[in-house]
């Protein structure tokens, strides 16, 4: 493909407002391409207007996953562009998707594409996995993998933007809801009610002080980390409110997990609750998606630093990252030591207004993909 037409795919995929929920076009019109120039694809449906898509070129081991996500986060009014219009400035690709993650997945795609034209023999198989949800809980990568699309693979490879370094471990992502049920009740006679909002604040402080007690930290991605984020209670300022919610969301690492969350919040409940009985709550767990703890040193990765280094000619480093990505749910078949990282372009204007990427770094990951899928350094 020249350069006009590899900006064309990542423009139409742009064009896409593939918003969450809203996934099934990027998955069809992927379809489209692939069935185009003959590689073999299969869409899964999720729920309506979400679809998975699976395409294959190649045969027998090793099995290499490249894996992307469809959905892009919502936009807001302050783009200096139209965000669904992929707008070249000084080198820059501007549109919302551009950096994270519809170049990775473009770079992925072509890289098939012309690996597949120039009939070049290829050692094992390649498998593109495109998922819906990541954003938001990570479903289609969830459902890819309990349907085996992971049974037999022996390397993954995530296109998340990391720019030229590799990630290769990751926190784990828990979101929590609290409900506190009381009793409605005027302010002037709140005897007759219970009050919800002031249960739970009760309920905050114990837990707060105690996730803040919390030291474990993990060699690559850091200390275990939490905030409460979202909380609603009351209608009227002199009402007694009988009810209240609040939403809390843990980094949690392998010394301190999901588990160990959700116990200690339990703990503290339970403890309330047996103090007095007008403490009453409600724990839901929103999302829950574990750390991925990888192994920095892997033949993938050493392969992933040489190919890099090649195409750019700059050295690529390795890190871990606070974030988390489909890795969570691809992985929880696997062992810690199984080839797994994170390469593709971006920077870190992944979610924000005016997000972009660089033409240079696009470009440049299709060539790094082209020669992974060649030879990803693993051996079967």
């Amino acid at each position: 493909m020249n350069p006009t037409e590899k900006i064309k795919l990542l423009s139409d995929l742009v064009a896409i407002r593939s918003i969450n929920n809203y996934e099934e076009q990027v998955a069809q019109y992927l379809a489209s391409v692939f069935t185009e120039h003959g590689i073999a694809n299969k869409l899964i449906s999720y729920a309506p207007n979400r679809s998975n898509l699976v395409a294959e070129i190649g045969s027998g081991h090793p099995v290499t996953v490249f894996n992307g996500h469809a959905d892009v986060v919502a936009v807001n009014d302050e783009w200096n562009t139209d965000p669904f219009v992929l707008t070249e400035k000084n080198n820059e690709l501007y549109g919302r998707g551009a950096c994270d993650m519809k170049s990775g997945l473009a770079a992925m795609v072509i890289a098939m594409l012309e690996l597949q034209a120039t009939k070049t023999p290829l050692t094992g198989t390649v498998r593109f996995l495109l998922t819906v949800g990541e954003e938001v809980g990570e479903y289609g990568a969830e459902q890819l993998t309990t349907m085996g699309y992971m049974d037999d693979v022996d390397a993954l490879i995530i296109g998340e933007p990391t720019g030229y370094e590799i990630c290769y471990a990751h926190k784990g992502s828990l979101d929590i809801q609290i409900d506190s049920k009381g009793t409605d009740a005027h302010s002037s006679m709140p005897q007759l009610g219970n009050n919800a909002l002031q249960n739970l604040l009760d309920l905050v402080e114990i837990i707060d002080h105690r996730l803040h007690q919390v030291t474990e930290s993990d060699d690559a991605t850091g200390a275990f980390l939490f905030n409460f984020t979202v909380f609603n209670s009351g209608s009227q300022v002199n009402s007694i409110p009988g009810t209240a919610t609040v939403s809390l969301n843990a980094r949690t690492i392998e010394n301190f997990d999901n588990d160990a969350v959700l116990k200690l919040i339990k703990s503290a409940v339970n403890e309330l609750q047996q103090k007095d009985a007008k403490y009453r709550f409600d724990v839901k767990v929103l999302m829950d998606l574990p750390p991925v703890d990888g192994v920095k040193e892997t033949q993938l990765i050493e392969r992933g630093k040489v190919v890099g280094k090649q195409v750019t000619g700059k050295p690529i480093k390795t890190f871990g990252a606070a974030y988390t990505t489909d890795a969570a749910k691809l992985l929880v078949k696997k062992q810690k030591d199984f080839p797994f990282m994170i390469f593709g372009p971006g920077n870190q204007s992944l979610h924000g207004t005016n997000e972009y990427i660089t033409k240079d770094m696009y470009f440049n990951f299709i060539e790094i993909y082209k020669q992974l899928m060649l030879n990803n350094g693993i051996t079967h």
